[in-house]
């Protein structure tokens, strides 16, 4: 259960210390497997931002300056501080956006990877040198951007909040977290147990809504932005980060694609259904894998399966150590994935589990939908073409394999592909001929660090978890140096 619940600093944090917001408005953050109130928290507004951003440009000048190896350290000594409290920030995250406490010391263990990995990396922010001649030496090197934010979403918020802030630190930029509006709590917490560690204005939390986005983005004094969101969530901050021309770095959203091939073990095939819908935390995922393209041959074999694979994920109160399907974020969210099974209902989707709330009583007053899987999709079902963002799966039978990749790269998505058979060469030709980014065979919703992950079409620009990310925080400068001697 949630020991302590709510960190003491619900302001603004930049430069080091805590401030309240210019406007004095604070508002409450939910616990949505209760849907009530855990606490108030600040609201930055655009003259907050404004602050903020000339406290960060203000670290910045000194903190570019620190040597690339005592930037790893301190990186590394955060990794310890989030293993250290993993349990107290699962807990906060587990209160605050509904997933189950179990997961969220995952993430917590997941961002002290990531804080490690780039701590590890900060000596390859390497240049070149282009041949010249004897007369000239001419080459590049990387610098830091200079401010850099990061606006996160709700479904993992403290690991985007710790592991997000990793490469643009090991690059010597400084950096303005936005947490997500709906979930701000653990990114306040971790200011408070990093005070003190990093110079001040390296870090700052800036709790708030789409104010205080859009004025990240367009901020002049902003070097670079990037988000975890929805496509329109993206397409938002690009506009806005156009006005000063900055780099942009968008993971947005996906309509995720699971290909079976007719060779492929009905049984492995259910497994990798369910898991890659991450039911666990509601399908509140984007890399979730919510289409399912099963070869008619095998079709009846894995619907058969299916109830029985989603059987143990059953909605429970997130802070209970023992569930293992958590809450929808909000009541608005709520009322849309309902919408969606309704409209799949309507539209001739056959039900095969789940489709409403549960009956649950302890589970009244908070926002769950039963884990579901609907079969016989067709192409122009609203499940099989919207994302979602919940735990609604729609499963389709397929003969035809050119048929079906049309079908799978109809969608505007493009960030994740699952693709299951034992042909070696059937299963290279669809991982290349599928629109997605990041494409496993054989396996599903796994991340592997040091592996780009990253969409195609609508689903994002940019790569991240690999060395990519760290580059993409730096700017590439060339010098050219005249070595030709004076005439006597």
């Amino acid at each position: 259960m949630l020991d302590k619940p709510a960190p003491a600093g619900r302001s603004l944090y930049f430069g080091g210390t805590w401030h309240h917001p210019v406007s004095g408005l604070y508002a409450a953050t939910l616990n949505p497997g209760l849907n009530q109130p855990i606490c108030e928290v600040a609201e930055a507004g655009a003259a907050d931002v404004d602050a903020a951003v000339a406290a960060a440009r203000a670290a910045f000048r000194d903190w570019r300056k620190v040597l690339p190896l005592e930037r790893g350290r301190l990186l590394k000594a955060i990794a310890e501080i989030v293993r250290k409290n993993a349990r107290e920030l699962a807990a906060l995250d587990a209160a605050n956006c509904g997933n189950p406490v179990r997961e969220m010391v995952g993430d917590a263990a997941i961002a002290a990877a990531q804080l490690d990995f780039f701590g590890g990396l900060v000596t390859e922010m390497k240049g070149d040198t282009i041949p010249m001649g004897p007369d000239a030496l001419n080459l590049t090197l990387r610098q830091p951007l200079g401010v850099v934010a990061r606006i996160l979403a709700f479904n993992h918020p403290f690991m985007f909040c710790a592991g997000k802030m990793a490469a643009p630190l090991a690059a010597g930029n400084t950096i303005i977290v936005k947490p997500p509006e709906q979930a701000p709590l653990s990114s306040l917490r971790l200011a408070e147990l990093l005070e003190g560690l990093l110079p001040p204005g390296v870090f700052n939390v800036l709790p708030g809504g789409r104010e205080a986005g859009g004025a990240l983005a367009s901020h002049a004094g902003v070097d670079k932005v990037a988000i975890i969101g929805s496509v329109n969530a993206g397409r938002a901050v690009m506009r806005a980060a156009s006005e000063t021309t900055k780099p942009v770095l968008l993971e947005l959203g996906g309509k995720n694609a699971l290909i079976a091939f007719a060779d492929a073990d009905p049984d492995a095939i259910a497994d990798a259904m369910v898991g890659g819908m991450n039911f666990t935390w509601c399908g509140q995922s984007c890399g979730s894998t919510s289409r399912a393209f099963v070869h008619e041959a095998i079709y009846d074999a894995v619907l058969a399966k299916l109830p029985g694979k989603v059987a143990r994920f059953v909605p429970g109160l997130p802070t209970d150590d023992a569930t293992t399907m958590g809450a929808i974020i909000s009541g608005v969210q709520h009322e849309r994935i309902m919408g969606f099974i309704a409209s799949a209902k309507s539209e001739g989707a056959r039900l095969i589990s789940g489709g409403k709330t549960p009956d649950d009583p302890k589970l009244a007053g908070g926002f769950y939908v039963e884990p579901t899987i609907f079969a016989d999709v067709t192409p122009a079902m609203r499940i099989a073409r919207e994302e979602i963002f919940g735990p609604v799966l729609a499963v389709a039978s397929w003969s035809d394999e050119v048929a079906m990749l049309d079908q799978v790269n109809s969608v505007e998505y493009g960030l994740t592909c699952s693709i299951w058979t034992h042909d070696l060469v059937k299963a290279h030709r669809t991982a290349m001929e599928v629109e997605a980014g990041f494409v496993w065979i054989n396996e599903v919703s796994k991340h592997f660090l040091g592996a780009p992950f990253g969409g195609w079409k609508q689903s994002g620009i940019g790569r991240e978890e690999c060395l990519g990310e760290l580059i993409s925080f730096t700017q590439e400068k060339n010098i050219h140096v005249s070595l030709k001697q004076a005439k006597a």
